[in-house]
């Protein structure tokens, strides 16, 4: 179990924020798999301010995905503080997120995400005006630092607890490194040895022995995943029953492409079919990897237009797998 603030997970897991896709029906599926908590995409808290639809749009939680993370990025702690009071009144939220570690040049231009890690001052003001202004445990995602000439993560770490943050998760890679090279988990031990706070760990979990190295290394509280469930969430389910000591058999082809298609139901019921469908032509390619034929299915995948596509090349790519096992 991981307690962050008053909020107690089932488990120390915790599914990642990705951008343009940890929405409520990817954050549902994370919980139903067996993440602890699921944290939302980035939410501006100057569309906020100017009441964008779309992005309060992007507030929406689901009954059933709870306990659910709502992420924050900006700089200006007068619009993080609103944004903290309307996250607070206007949803159910259970924690609110501050990201610090988004490396895109967009939003850097902006003055958020990792340009935070660059601005000490400007990072700890940031926090404690979301702090001041909700009654939810705050968290804040960091990197290890700017570049390897710099690398700062205890620093900030030091200055979101004085700022009132009730834990926080470090991904081992710099701002500069993007999502390049390998995360190195000793930053994230630096954290661990200089906060009281729980420290959640980020980087490079993509198996149950790549999870243990990163406790062992780090003495995390907890470990966070991101690009690692894309597509195969039944790493969520593969990580609690290794913590636990108990089997785990890995789904089937079938059973796989039953995933994919929920999936991509419930996207397009939440979205629409268009948008959902226009989502699933980039995302379907995961839930396949690795399986007999797969190339060419991600072709035609990437193409479709309708659920009927999809349904009509996913009956045919069953049909393909089971004649490859007749033949063999």
């Amino acid at each position: 179990m991981l307690e962050i603030g008053a909020v107690k997970l089932e488990n120390r897991i915790i599914a990642a924020p990705l951008a343009g896709y940890s929405n409520p029906v990817y954050r549902r599926q994370c919980r139903r798999y067996g993440a602890g908590l699921a944290v939302s995409e980035m939410i501006s808290d100057k569309a906020l301010h100017y009441k964008n639809a779309k992005t309060q749009d992007m507030c929406r939680i689901f009954p059933d995905e709870h306990p659910v993370s709502l992420q924050l990025f900006g700089s200006d702690p007068d619009t993080l503080a609103e944004a903290a009071e309307y996250l607070s009144e206007h949803t159910d939220c259970e924690i609110i997120d501050f990201n610090m570690g988004c490396p895109v040049p967009k939003v850097l231009r902006s003055q958020a995400g990792s340009w935070l890690m660059h601005h000490p001052d400007a990072a700890f003001k940031a926090v404690k005006a979301i702090k001041e202004h909700t009654n939810r445990p705050v968290t804040v995602k960091i990197r290890a630092g700017w570049s390897a000439e710099e690398i700062n993560c205890v620093e900030i770490a030091r200055l979101c607890e004085e700022a009132g943050a009730s834990a926080i998760a470090v991904h081992g890679r710099t701002r500069t490194q993007m999502y390049e090279g390998k995360a190195n988990p000793e930053y994230i031990r630096m954290v661990k040895e200089a906060v009281g706070i729980p420290v959640i760990a980020n980087g490079d979990i993509r198996t149950p022995e790549d999870a243990d190295r990163m406790l062992e290394i780090t003495k995390a509280d907890g470990i966070m995943i991101g690009r690692g469930l894309l597509g195969r969430p039944f790493f969520l389910q593969q990580l609690n029953a290794h913590f636990s000591g108990q089997e785990f058999t890995m789904p089937t082809y079938e059973e796989r492409l039953d995933i994919l298609m929920q999936y991509a139901g419930e996207l397009c019921d939440y979205e629409g079919e268009m948008i959902g469908i226009r989502m699933m032509r980039s995302m379907a390619g995961w839930y396949i990897a690795g399986m007999p034929y797969a190339a060419a299915c991600r072709g035609k995948l990437a193409q479709m237009r309708t659920l009927a596509d999809l349904h009509e090349i996913v009956y045919a790519y069953r049909e393909e797998i089971q004649r490859g096992y007749d033949n063999g």
